[in-house]
């Protein structure tokens, strides 16, 4: 397989990613939208997609604020159906998908031993079968250009277990990171790269539960050797590097931003 040049007058261009077009899942929540608007500020198109056009609207007027071309399409990441329209309609309307971030999720805390059923299966089809959907609609869409760099979003749940309930998202999380080397082998030869990125508890709204409560928060913040929460544009650094050149030779990576988390 054929290398970059990596002259001298080349090096700045590692981070590039200017005039790619990278779909993003999840784009109208904190985390899915700080990552695209790292991605814009460097100079991607973006596409957005999600169930709520109101909220996509709003995400895809402020990353046109960096000069870039946005794209609205709405759908859901766990419908076949919707999976193949958004990048059908990406493709369209940018051109090309180049860069997939799949960021949407969902949570939900109860213990084990009470923990619904249906909830349980609304937590796992999104956090897994949704980014399987996603990544194989957009994984199609590549090898037919001959490349691109998927990110799914992961968690350090996938590898830490917590006393508050977490038993469907820490399995479909842990599911995520198996996906993400999976593919990351299959597609190598087309090249794709298939990375993950993995953060520990981000401050967004979806937490505001948490962080209400000194208790609960100090139960999350404790096992952060830094000490305190990430904020959603901490995951810019390396979402920018792991859809960019400079990460070129880096698949199948479960990419932990977590303040030391894991490690401690």
């Amino acid at each position: 397989m054929k290398t970059r040049d990596y002259s001298n007058a080349s090096l700045k261009d590692l981070f590039s990613i200017k005039g790619k077009t990278a779909l993003i899942t999840g784009a109208g929540g904190s985390l899915g939208f700080a990552m695209a608007k790292g991605l814009a500020a460097y100079g991607a198109n973006i596409a957005v997609t999600g169930r709520t056009k109101a909220t996509l609207d709003e995400s895809a007027a402020k990353l046109a604020e960096f000069g870039v071309k946005t794209f609205v399409v709405t759908g859901d990441s766990t419908k076949e159906s919707d999976c193949d329209n958004i990048v059908n309609e990406t493709v369209k309307a940018l051109g090309s998908v180049d860069i997939l971030i799949a960021a949407a999720g969902a949570a939900g805390r109860f213990p084990a031993e009470e923990f619904p059923v249906d909830k349980f299966d609304e937590i796992i089809n999104t956090n897994i079968k949704g980014v399987f959907l996603i990544n194989r609609a957009a994984g199609r869409q590549m090898i037919k250009q001959g490349g691109g760099k998927i990110l799914n979003v992961s968690s350090v749940r996938a590898n830490n277990g917590h006393p508050l309930g977490y038993a469907a998202y820490a399995s479909g999380k842990g599911a995520v990171n198996a996906l993400t080397r999976q593919l990351s082998t299959e597609w190598a030869r087309y090249n794709i790269n298939v990375n993950c990125i993995a953060p520990t508890v981000v401050v967004t709204p979806l937490t505001k539960e948490v962080f209400d409560d000194s208790e609960k928060s100090r139960i999350f913040t404790d096992r952060i050797p830094f000490g305190r929460a990430a904020v959603a544009e901490e995951l810019i650094g390396a979402a920018v590097y792991l859809t960019s050149p400079a990460s070129d030779f880096v698949t199948g990576q479960i990419i932990y931003v977590d303040g030391g988390c894991v490690a401690g």
